[in-house]
């Protein structure tokens, strides 16, 4: 079992920027790749960005690239997600989820956060 918390979402207005963590415990952080995921209201759950268990390789969604920065720490057990220029169509929950095998398909991620909110004003 990989238990996940993620925190720093809140209200930011166009252009601010955030920085998301999200806190792992359980089995060894290390052996999982890591996604950020987000779902705003009526839409469907997306992908926003991955990371392998090293790090050495990171993959983003279209509409968030140039814009997010996915990063881990895996001494502290933590995945970062730094968003900046943020636009009001970011707004949503993001979680973050763990997975043994890099991918994009949020079927394929084993355990999951509760989310944190991060909402954009225009």
């Amino acid at each position: 079992q990989v238990q996940l918390v993620e925190s720093g979402g809140g209200l930011v207005q166009a252009g601010g920027s955030l920085r998301l963590s999200c806190a792992a415990s359980g089995r060894t952080f290390s052996a999982y790749a890591m996604g950020w995921f987000r779902q705003a209201p009526g839409k469907e759950r997306e992908f926003v960005a991955a990371i392998t268990r090293s790090g050495g390789r990171l993959y983003y969604a279209d509409s968030v690239k140039g814009r997010f920065t996915i990063s881990r720490d895996n001494a502290k057990n933590t995945v970062y997600l730094q968003m900046n220029s943020l636009k009001p169509e970011d707004t949503a929950v993001y979680y973050c989820a763990a997975t043994p095998s890099f991918t994009v398909v949020p079927e394929r991620y084993d355990y999951w956060g509760q989310g944190t909110q991060v909402t954009v004003s225009s």
